[in-house]
């Protein structure tokens, strides 16, 4: 008798396939929040890596220009000037505007040859600091 009672209840939850419509939105509900809590610490880290590659970028080009100035005792005329004379291979892309051309050149004193000093971002948005890009 017992056998048969086991037998009939096994039956009963074999009998029943796949999920329900409501245990399919459940668990639809949980990734949408979980996405949600994940999406804005995604963005940031985003952020932050191409602040981190904007800061590498200045720094290399400042030193590039103080180099050429070192060998030279003159501030190159452009940017363009970098490459030609092979103290950088290309002119890097700003990360924020992914432009080459938006680099913002700032000159040299009076007094001194030449027409960059040192160069800023192009780009508008603020930092996650709370300075503009453009006054790196």
């Amino acid at each position: 008798m017992l056998r048969g009672l086991f037998a009939c209840s096994v039956k009963k939850i074999s009998g029943r396939e796949g999920y329900t419509l409501i245990e399919m939105m459940i668990v639809i509900a949980i990734i949408g929040i979980l996405t949600n809590m994940a999406l804005p610490n995604m963005q940031r880290a985003i952020i932050r890596a191409k602040e981190t590659s904007l800061k590498n970028t200045l720094f290399v080009l400042r030193d590039v220009i103080d180099q050429h100035y070192a060998d030279h005792g003159r501030f190159p005329d452009s940017l363009a000037d970098l490459t030609e004379k092979k103290y950088i291979r290309n002119l890097p892309k700003d990360p924020f505007t992914n432009s080459e051309s938006t680099w913002i050149i700032i000159p040299p004193g009076d007094g001194e040859e030449g027409a960059v000093f040192d160069i800023h971002s192009g780009s508008h948005f603020v930092s996650l600091d709370g300075v503009p890009y453009n006054e790196w």
